[in-house]
């Protein structure tokens, strides 16, 4: 499992996310962001492969994009926010990064997981 993973889930459905983009960046110490992976949630509104399995995880600051426009857009329905953006820190490079984000058209709140 990547040790960055997140899990999307729909709060206005009451269902998980399926099918959302999402690209993870890490900042580099002059302050530009840079693509370190990218997936796409699956049925279970899960994304478990943004990295591959034990990539080496550098202290430092990261985001996730989560394109929700598009997530939104096929499901016909208007929404307020066409991306999300969770920014985070690593402090601990051994350990799993787990960032959920609960998702309606609307608004969105996030949290570190387990």
């Amino acid at each position: 499992m990547s040790p960055v993973t997140t899990h999307v889930l729909d709060t206005a459905r009451g269902r998980p996310a399926a099918g959302v983009s999402v690209v993870l960046e890490r900042r580099s110490p002059e302050g530009a962001w840079r693509e370190a992976g990218h997936g796409t949630t699956d049925a279970d509104g899960r994304c478990r492969d943004i990295l591959p399995p034990a990539s080496p995880l550098d202290p430092g600051v990261y985001r996730l994009v989560f394109d929700t426009g598009a997530y939104f857009k096929t499901r016909g329905q208007e929404a307020f926010y066409p991306s999300v953006t969770v920014a985070f820190e690593v402090r601990s490079p051994g350990e799993h990064y787990h960032v959920p984000l609960l998702l309606s058209p609307y608004g969105y709140s996030t949290y570190r997981g387990s």
